[in-house]
């Protein structure tokens, strides 16, 4: 399935569920078309419909594929053979769901930033700093309490505290990748 809802439009005026040229793909990823061509000789799981003449159509679902190759490779760092393993270990479908989680982010990132957006961030930012704050002291104060063989085990609080933090630093991170598209 594609990250566009059902009934919204796709990029170009085409349904959510169409197939799609190798040159629409290439512009909605921003990759020349030959970068497409060369990912289907290293990646197996890349197969477009191929019509009368060679030419190709690939699906919303290809396209989701796509989307999260090109995000691990461009902004995650993998290698070829690092998504490979990715491919291989996590599966075809681990990999879109990281190229609809892009697509989202791609729509958010084209949304303007609010005036007071560094305000915000600086305000979230110190409050993650508190949180991390609290929990290196309640770490400090369970492992004075603990004895030498136990490891400290967090509790509940501290689990949640944790996860919250782990929920605003990938807000943020999110945030600082929109401000810094929109620099660029």
């Amino acid at each position: 399935m594609s990250a566009i809802p059902a009934g919204i439009p796709a990029p170009g005026g085409k349904s959510a569920h169409a197939f799609r040229t190798i040159s629409e793909v290439a512009c909605e990823l921003d990759v020349p078309q030959h970068v497409l061509r060369f990912w289907e000789t290293r990646f197996a799981q890349v197969k477009p419909v191929k019509r009368a003449g060679g030419r190709r159509y690939y699906r919303p679902e290809d396209v989701d594929l796509l989307r999260g190759i090109r995000s691990l490779l461009y902004a995650d760092g993998f290698t070829i053979k690092g998504v490979q393993k990715v491919l291989r270990e996590r599966g075809l479908r681990h990999v879109a769901e990281i190229g609809r989680g892009e697509a989202v982010y791609a729509r958010e990132a084209a949304k303007p930033l609010p005036e007071n957006a560094p305000q915000v961030w600086a305000e979230e930012a110190t409050h993650a700093r508190a949180i991390m704050a609290d929990l290196a002291r309640a770490h400090l104060q369970d492992e004075d309490a603990a004895s030498a063989d136990a490891r400290p085990q967090l509790d509940e609080e501290q689990r949640t505290k944790l996860e919250i933090l782990l929920a605003e630093l990938l807000q943020l991170k999110g945030r600082l990748r929109t401000a810094r598209a929109a620099l660029i």
